[in-house]
């Protein structure tokens, strides 16, 4: 499979912004090395080799996979990943059960057919589906990262803890490039969403919905003017005015 270019985005040397079906996923280069966040749908395997490829990268080259959150659509190829190249996959220490399935924090088929009658709801559950939204994703080996600050990977990011919409939720922080890579803590749109630019998914997404909306005072504290999200295209601007404007609509 050859990816499009216009689905894969640089944002900053080294760092790039990749759309699947529904779900983005980034790719930062360190010379031959990779860490990549977040995987898509299990069925975007193949643009996610894909996306790696034409970056000039083999899926051996990649260091480890930080997830955001372990929602199937971010965890998709992650075991996959662990089981063919020994890749570790890294996430905040309250997703590692998750990522396990000893519990799922998402949103059910009987949520998705109560809001049925919003606008682009059922186009995205069949896409949804499609691309493996109901599939087993579950992990068997996922490692909480450890201590704080920059992670040792390629691109240094620092994970920063944002729970709501699933408690381990975590975005990362390029301080060195101004990037900030927020997985669904923080998106600039969706097709269920009529709202374009900064925003935060639609509440039957999160597993709280006010520690969403407060862990949206974290973003604002950080230092970025470019927003990479789990879902929607790259928002450039102050990420802490991007926080207060998600904040704003959903009060």
């Amino acid at each position: 499979m050859v990816m499009g270019e216009e689905a894969i985005v640089e944002a900053a040397a080294g760092v790039h912004l990749v759309h699947g079906s529904d779900t983005n996923w980034v790719v930062l280069s360190e010379g031959e090395s990779v860490t990549l966040i977040d995987t898509g749908y299990p069925g975007d395997r193949q643009e996610l080799l894909a996306s790696l490829a034409a970056l000039g990268h083999r899926p051996e080259a990649v260091t480890a996979v930080l997830i955001t959150h372990a929602h199937t659509d971010h965890l998709g190829s992650a075991e996959f990943l662990s089981g063919a190249f020994g890749t570790p996959v890294l996430l905040h220490e309250d997703e590692v059960p998750h990522a396990r399935r000893e519990f799922l924090h998402q949103v059910g088929i009987g949520e998705v057919m109560l809001q049925a009658w919003r606008p682009g709801v059922l186009p995205w559950a069949v896409r949804a589906l499609r691309s493996g939204g109901k599939a087993d994703v579950r992990m068997a080996k996922p490692e909480a990262f450890s201590g704080t600050g920059p992670l040792d990977l390629p691109g240094r990011p620092v994970p920063v803890h944002t729970p709501g919409h699933t408690p381990g939720h975590c975005v990362y922080h390029l301080p060195d490039v101004g990037v900030l890579i927020s997985g669904d803590a923080l998106v600039s749109g969706h097709p269920t969403s009529r709202t374009r630019g900064p925003q935060l998914l639609p509440a039957m997404f999160d597993t709280e919905r006010a520690g969403a909306l407060d862990s949206l005072r974290h973003i604002e504290r950080l230092d970025a003017d470019v927003l990479l999200p789990g879902h929607g295209t790259v928002h450039r601007g102050p990420v802490g005015e991007a926080a207060r404007r998600a904040r704003e609509l959903a009060g």
